[in-house]
């Protein structure tokens, strides 16, 4: 068998046509794409994690758990 090198095309190689398995894929990609926008944003602000959770009501560890997209069995 030839050696595919598209990370998508190994994707659909090693999950099939498992929907339950795409939908998980999207989620955590939904949950990078939301955690480096915050990182983003902190840091263009010059603000720290510690900083940023003081200017919105909330702890540290909270932040770091968003920008880790480390969303579920928290409560945020």
């Amino acid at each position: 068998m030839a050696k595919t090198k598209g990370a998508l095309k190994i994707l659909d190689r090693v999950t099939g046509n498992s929907d339950s398995i795409k939908a998980g894929i999207a989620a955590a990609r939904a949950n990078l794409e939301v955690a480096q926008m915050i990182y983003d944003a902190r840091t263009k602000a010059g603000l720290s994690q510690s900083e940023l959770a003081a200017l919105i009501g909330s702890k540290q560890p909270v932040i770091a758990r968003l920008e880790d997209a480390d969303y579920e069995g928290h409560a945020l």
